[in-house]
């Protein structure tokens, strides 16, 4: 056969074939041709004049050139050389370059130039990462304003750790700006003061912005004092802790105390009389609107156990004409006499407590509620109230917003007489009363005196019915912002699942 009819065979396709088919559709070659010279005019194909088949060559190669379009009826074509010695077999020559190739990664040179690349990709890998970072705001860019504010959220010995870390927070941590409020009283979560001299030199420097300040009673000494009023002018609460005390400090040479304060904390011992220091004091406190006086009735064991009268409170309120807040909280001597004689000077009193003082039975609150026209605030838990006085004062004439009788043990009747009088009450906490009954519930309901309650405390309050409360949770539960139910065991879920959706404002 010669090499005409070889090639023509070699590239003629069958008029049936499938692929003559797909050829004639795609354009390649005419629907009644055969001939190889008439291939569509878009492509020709390229076979060498001096071509001659023969296995030395390998697999045989066939190329195309496609016709470059330009106008009709000009043909020109792309130039393209065959090389009859570059159609070598593509296996034998991807092989010979797999092998050079791994022969170049085994090479010394190859491991060379392999870390030159990774060190310089790792170098600038940390420069894109410096760049970045140096970018990113950070906390070291913010502002000492920022910084302080978010400092001022810390504790103190939070304040002194942040300190540590940097030269300028050093010098904001220790500016006085963050030490405005910071407690000394050990037991109570403050700081700690291990050298009083190193204390008394900081005042000047750290603590010259101090608004509210406790001492412990190893810090309440004439120098600390005379610090504190020569340098805190903007000194505004102070509380002087006495219940660990065994002896008081000698205070005949103090000379200076505070004198902007507008509260006063004492917190009493049990044996430890005041009166000597407050001698030194009363003329600089005549600014002072908030009273507390906190006293011993947690440490009481003996209720027959004589108590001592450490505080001259009659004296104490000739020098505290400007009272707003008395508190005697747990003060063992507190009597209805001296709730009397601190009311006859304080013509702006707003609040007045007297929780845990058992020596007090309401014998003195006609008089207080007389004197007293701007008392929104009575708190009167676990007192002794007597049932008889309490009818007998004319609720209905005060402007009682707040009230506390937790523990009292008033009978129905006197509760029922001191609840629909108070038209204002918009907190009250009457728990733990035992004779807070149904009754006392639903004549409070029905007097009216309850459209402005908005807090309220009925815990253990066991002769209330289920039924009761069903009634107040339906009728106010819309304008209640607080309510507390505990102690009530026979309340279930049930109750808790219809009476929830019905306190549409609890906070």
């Amino acid at each position: 056969m010669s090499v005409g009819s070889m090639e023509l065979n070699r590239y003629e396709v069958p008029q049936t074939s499938l692929l003559r088919k797909r050829m004639v559709q795609g354009g390649l070659v005419r629907a009644n041709s055969t001939d190889r010279h008439h291939l569509h005019s878009d492509f020709r194909l390229l076979i060498p004049s001096d071509y001659r088949p023969s296995s030395e060559n390998g697999a045989q190669m066939v190329v195309y050139r496609k016709k470059k379009l330009f106008f009709p009826g000009q043909n020109h074509f792309s130039e393209c050389n065959l090389d009859t010695a570059q159609g070598r077999n593509s296996e034998d020559s991807s092989i010979s370059w797999t092998q050079k190739k791994k022969g170049l990664k085994d090479s010394e040179e190859w491991k060379k130039k392999k870390s030159r690349i990774l060190s310089k990709m790792r170098a600038l890998g940390k420069i894109n990462l410096a760049l970045i970072i140096a970018r990113m705001p950070t906390i070291e860019k913010l502002p000492d304003k920022v910084l302080q504010q978010i400092f001022s959220y810390l504790s103190p010995y939070q304040t002194l750790a942040a300190g540590r870390v940097c030269r300028r927070w050093r010098e904001l941590t220790y500016g006085p700006a963050l030490w405005q409020f910071v407690s000394f009283r050990a037991n109570h979560g403050g700081i700690q003061v291990t050298n009083l001299d190193y204390f008394i030199n900081l005042i000047g420097t750290r603590f010259t912005e101090l608004k509210v300040t406790e001492l412990a009673t190893d810090l309440i000494t004439p120098n600390v004092l005379h610090e504190l009023a020569g340098r805190c002018p903007r000194l505004e609460h102070l509380t002087l802790d006495f219940s660990t005390a065994m002896q008081l400090h000698d205070f005949t040479d103090l000379q200076c105390f505070p004198s902007r304060l507008r509260g006063l904390t004492l917190c009493l011992g049990e044996n430890i009389f005041l009166e000597g220091f407050l001698r030194k004091v009363y003329t600089f406190i005549s600014s002072v609107e908030i009273l507390h006086i906190i006293g011993t009735y947690e440490k009481v064991e003996d209720e027959e156990e004589e108590v001592f009268e450490t505080v001259n409170v009659n004296k104490l309120k000739q020098y505290l004409p400007n009272l707003r807040v008395v508190n005697l909280w747990g003060v063992p001597f507190i009597t209805d006499e001296n709730v009397d004689q601190l009311s006859s000077n304080c013509a702006h009193l707003e609040c007045l407590c007297v929780n845990y003082s058992t020596k007090v039975t309401g014998s003195s609150l006609q008089l207080v509620l007389q004197r007293c026209k701007k008392l929104r605030s009575l708190f009167l838990a676990y007192t002794s109230l007597n049932n008889e006085l309490i009818q007998m004062i004319d609720w209905s004439k005060t402007k009682i917003e707040e009230l506390d009788i937790r523990g009292t043990d008033l009978s129905s009747e006197a509760l029922i007489h001191l609840l629909t009088s108070l038209p204002h009450l918009v907190w009250l906490d009457a728990s733990w009363q035992e004779h807070f009954n149904d009754q006392v519930l639903d004549t409070w309901m029905q007097s009216g005196a309850m459209s402005n309650i908005q807090y309220l405390n009925l815990d253990t309050c066991d002769s209330l019915s289920e039924a009761t409360l069903t009634e107040l949770v339906s009728r106010h539960g819309h304008q209640l912002h607080g309510l507390n139910l505990g102690g009530h065991h026979k309340l279930l879920e049930y109750f808790w699942m219809n009476m929830i959706p019905k306190l549409r404002n609890i906070k």
